[in-house]
This record gives structure tokens, C-alpha cells and sequence, in this order.
């Protein structure tokens, strides 16, 4: 059996550990995959973000997670220095990732010599440097430190939808693609002037993640990240583009086989009700984790209402599956379930039962598993659909998705 799936991150010797733990019992075994899937969700990703008074760090950041500058939570923004020390902005549904607005490099109480020591350089996964107009001495020093020091950093220049703006209207026959071109070429120059070899600069709008260079930011980052990182920093991601959607979809779907595992290790504990019990329970938890991980839940849909300027009763109304918008219940799972058709009853049997003879799970216990993977197979499916409604609906206005 294929173990290598990209969003797969267990490793051989966890596969082999819980294959250990259920010979010797299920109890030990069900711990050892309630671990697995526990450090899946919360592996910690701190991201800092820096740049010079003005540059659109805050901005971005509450992009990020997805959240309004006016909202609760928002990091404060404006045209002056706004962040004097380092603050910490948790993703309102995913705590373990943290986007940290970090004060520019050279200000009174952050000295360039000092600046990495002072804002607590060890805990940060990489460094996203920000600029408004062209990158500076400052940002320059600060990328070679933290080069040296064994940390990645990115290049990102902001505002680039004011610039586009600005250009068209100046210019009677304005090339948009020859814009975006000169405006990074000029951030490589400038970086490779001061000594940056080999320079990769970003666009971005944050007002308009899903246009310019966000998503090869992305790509960037996900193909850099460590495998336990990806999933962390993608979960987190807003939902900007159908491919980041179909990647979400492919990293839940890698975990489902786990839940399944774990559906079939209570199987084997003889109290009369419990793996049924249990398994609606397992699947109104892994449920609400897909929502809130597709920004389907009642505040993210409120959020990107205000943000997208869609009606919040439009974006839930595209919405099929009714999981949206609304509390996870086990009497909501029951009545979705019964849409599923008998005829469907093996879908994908063969292979997740495979998975379990891998692992050592007795025949006997294969069928609870089995069943708990297409119900997860088949509610993922509703969601990851809606996820692709809204998106569909929130970028109508913009012609450009």
C-alpha cells in the first residue's frame, strides 16, 4: 500500500508504533492514534511579519486569518507605526498558527543590531518582510542575519492593487501584466544592489489575495515547509483559490483512514452501544473541524461577507450540504446520512480495509472502520463542494478568480 500520499505526514516508525500498541490492545492503540491525530491539528506555525512603518504588515495579517481590519482581533492599522512592540494574532480557528506584527527594523527600540535578539528570533517557523515600494538597507541586513542565523525569509510587496490603480489611470495605454512586471523587476535590482543573490519577490494585494502573487507564496512555502508544518499552514490558509480548496479536501482525506483506524479499535472493546456512540461523536468532532478549516462556520461567513461585500443570506443560500453556518449536531450528521445510497456501501472498502490488515486490525473490527471512512469520505465531499460554492460566490463581482 502507497504510504507516501503527499498530505501523509505520519512517519514509518508512528505507523509501526501503532501497530505495536493494537497487538498488545485496542486501548493502548486507540491512544496512540488519538495522538497522531492530536498533533496534526495543533503543530504550532509562528510566522513573523516585519517591514517599515506604512508597508501593510497589519493589513496583511488580518488578510491572513481572514479576518477585517475593523474586526475584534484585527491588528490595529494606519498610515504611522502602529506596532511599538511585538504583538501575537492567534487564526481565530486555527490558535495553533500565530502571525506575529513585529516592529520595524531600526526603530528606537528595535536597532538593527539588536532587532532579531530583541523580537525573540528562535520562535519563529520564517520571516515574511514587507514593503510597500522598494526593499531598504534595513530589510536587507535583517535577511541577511536571518539567512545566517539558518531561517528562511520572503519578500512581499504590498499595495500592489494601488499601484495597478494608479498606473491606469495615469497612462492612456497602461498594460497591466508590463506593470506588474517593471514593479518587480525594480524589487529585484534593488535586492540584488545591495547584495541579495538570486532575489524572489512576492505581489500581493491583501485587499485581493486571490489576484497577483499569493498563491505562489503559497506554493513557496508549502513545497518549504516541514511535513509537519504544511498542514498547519495550510488549514489556515483563506480559501482564495479552488486549488488551495482541493488541497485542503486532500489533507483531510489523508487523516480519514486514522479516524477509521481509530473507529475500528473501539469495535474490539465489548461494552454493548459504545463504537456506535463513540463513531457519531468521532464524526460530529471531524466534521466541525472541516468547516471551521473551510471558513464555513456562522463567524468566518460573516467575515467574509463584510470583506467580499456578498450578502451573508447569499453565500449561506449557495451552501447544499446545510453544514455551513450552523452547530455540528449528531441529529444534523443522522439526517445527512440518510441521503447516503446503499448501493454505495463499499465505496472504498478494499482499500482502507487493506490499511487496517496492514496495521494488524482483526477482520471482526474492519466493519465499523469502514464505515466510519465513507461517512467522512462523504460529508468531506459536501463541505469541500460548499467551500467551492462560496468561493464561486464571493469573487463573482471580480473578473479575475
Amino acid at each position: 500500500m502507497d504510504m507516501e500520499d503527499q498530505w501523509d505526514v505520519i512517519t514509518k516508525e508512528e505507523l509501526l508504533q501503532i501497530q505495536e500498541e493494537m497487538e498488545k490492545s485496542p486501548d493502548k492503540g486507540l491512544a496512540k492514534i488519538n495522538e497522531y491525530l492530536e498533533k496534526q491539528n495543533n503543530t504550532p506555525l509562528n510566522i513573523a511579519i516585519t517591514g517599515e512603518s506604512g508597508s501593510g504588515k497589519s493589513t496583511f495579517i488580518n488578510a491572513f486569518r481572514g479576518i477585517n481590519d475593523s474586526d475584534e482581533g484585527a491588528a490595529p492599522t494606519g498610515p504611522v507605526e502602529t506596532t511599538v512592540v511585538v504583538e501575537s494574532y492567534p487564526h481565530p480557528n486555527h490558535p495553533n498558527v500565530t502571525l506575529w506584527d513585529l516592529p520595524g527594523v531600526g526603530t528606537p527600540n528595535f536597532p538593527a543590531d539588536e532587532y532579531l535578539e530583541k523580537v525573540g528570533f528562535e520562535r519563529f517557523d520564517f520571516f515574511i518582510i514587507i514593503a510597500a515600494f522598494r526593499f531598504k538597507e534595513n530589510d536587507v541586513k535583517l535577511a541577511l542575519e536571518i539567512k545566517r542565523m539558518g531561517k528562511k525569509f520572503y519578500f512581499l510587496r504590498s499595495k500592489i492593487d494601488s499601484d495597478i490603480s494608479n498606473e491606469e489611470r495615469r497612462k492612456k495605454n497602461f498594460n497591466r501584466q508590463k506593470t506588474l512586471d517593471d514593479i518587480r523587476e525594480n524589487c529585484i535590482q534593488g535586492l540584488r544592489d545591495q547584495g541579495i543573490e538570486a532575489p524572489q519577490v512576492f505581489l500581493v494585494s491583501s485587499f485581493e489575495l486571490h489576484l497577483f502573487d499569493f498563491h505562489l507564496l503559497e506554493e513557496t512555502l508549502e513545497r518549504e515547509l516541514p511535513a509537519h508544518k504544511r498542514n498547519a499552514f495550510l488549514y489556515a490558509l483563506p480559501n482564495i483559490s479552488k486549488e488551495i480548496i482541493k488541497k485542503k479536501k486532500e489533507a483531510y482525506q489523508a487523516q480519514i483512514k486514522y479516524h477509521a483506524l481509530f473507529s475500528s479499535g473501539v469495535a474490539a472493546v465489548p461494552v454493548p452501544g459504545l463504537s456506535s456512540a463513540v463513531d457519531l461523536v468521532l464524526v460530529v468532532g471531524v466534521v466541525t473541524q472541516y468547516v471551521n478549516g473551510f471558513g464555513l462556520d456562522k463567524a468566518s461567513l460573516r467575515r467574509l461577507s463584510d470583506s467580499s461585500d456578498v450578502p451573508y443570506s447569499e453565500l449561506v443560500s449557495v451552501m447544499t450540504s446545510k453544514l455551513g453556518g450552523t452547530t455540528i449536531t449528531p441529529e444534523l450528521i443522522k439526517k445527512l446520512l440518510s441521503q447516503l445510497a446503499l448501493e454505495g456501501a463499499l465505496i472504498a472498502a478494499e482499500e482502507v480495509s487493506r490499511f487496517f490488515l496492514f496495521i494488524g486490525i482483526p477482520v471482526s473490527m474492519i466493519l465499523s472502520g469502514v464505515s466510519t471512512y465513507r461517512i467522512l469520505n462523504f460529508l468531506l465531499d459536501l463541505v469541500a463542494e460548499d467551500a467551492q460554492r462560496v468561493f464561486e460566490k464571493a469573487v463573482e463581482k471580480n473578473s479575475e478568480v
